[in-house]
């Protein structure tokens, strides 16, 4: 009886125990979940603020297990002694500014079970103006390399020291959201924003805080040096799915980015290349 309790409890905080280093014992709600064979892919009606004005788009959000070389960090081809779990997140967006598109790509990784679990995190942007690029490699500290086509942003080593970043919050809320950071700390924002806004790759005071209300919970970042706040709502029961999210500019709250969920599917995607698997698209309105 007094097991049950405490994972009902730990069904809404996150049903994760901690063990004798430090780090997680994944519950066997989590492994039902996230250990099928399938990513959890959800669709969101975008509404981006660029130029001063609100584009409409898509944005996809794509999180699924899968083995990682720890050393190399790439996806291991299978299972082994240098290989680690990690929850991978695929962030998409596309819309379009005037005449042309955009199509930007965020992918990072954490390590389950592990207490500090950022890997790695790269960051693409595609506009017909050109390219930006970043990957941050997480091992002794945080290794960074940008390359852009803006002037003063071409190609760049940064090494920082270790901290919490923006992207791995999106992994906590969907593993232990009862772990998220609260108050004031130190944070890496997301590399979209910092190229986008053309700011420098760097930590910033941000404050964090958690709300409840009714069946969901939302997770707010302020950071007043970037005019920005950042909130996701999610639910508040596992597995934590993302309801939808709004990017703030503090200066002018007219230029607010905004998503909003449309459809949750389970499906092993890897495997939908062929002609006819468009209709999932079409399943998650994304067509």
């Amino acid at each position: 009886m007094k097991h049950i309790i405490i994972c009902s409890v730990l069904m809404i905080l996150g049903c994760h125990s901690p063990n004798n280093n430090g780090n997680f014992t994944l519950s066997d709600s989590f492994k039902t979940y996230w250990f099928d064979g399938t990513a959890e892919i959800s669709s969101f009606k975008l509404t981006q603020s660029r130029y001063g004005e609100a584009r409409e788009g898509s944005a996809v959000l794509i999180y699924v297990t899968e083995d990682f070389l720890r050393n190399e960090q790439v996806k291991a081809n299978k299972k082994s002694k240098q290989s680690k779990t990690v929850l991978k997140l695929n962030r998409t967006k596309n819309f379009i500014t005037g005449i042309y598109p955009y199509s930007i790509m965020n992918s990072s990784f954490t390590y389950l079970e592990e207490k500090k679990s950022l890997a790695k995190i790269t960051t693409s942007i595609q506009e017909w103006c050109g390219q930006a690029y970043l990957q941050l490699n997480k091992k002794n500290n945080l290794n960074i390399e940008s390359h852009s086509y803006f002037e003063g942003e071409a190609d760049q080593k940064i090494n920082l020291r270790n901290g919490v970043t923006e992207d791995e919050l999106w992994h906590e809320i969907r593993t232990n959201p009862a772990n998220l950071p609260q108050g004031t700390l130190q944070l890496l924002p997301a590399f979209e924003f910092l190229r986008l806004h053309h700011k420098p790759i760097q930590f910033y005071s941000a404050t964090a805080t958690l709300e409840t209300e009714g069946q969901y919970q939302t997770y707010h970042l302020n950071y007043p040096d970037l005019n920005r706040k950042l909130s996701i709502d999610f639910e508040k029961t596992e597995p934590f799915r993302i309801l939808g999210w709004r990017e703030i500019d503090l200066n002018d709250p007219s230029k607010t980015t905004t998503a909003h969920r449309v459809k949750t599917l389970k499906l092993p995607y890897w495997k939908l290349n062929h002609l006819g698997d468009e209709r999932f698209r079409d399943s998650l309105g994304l067509n």
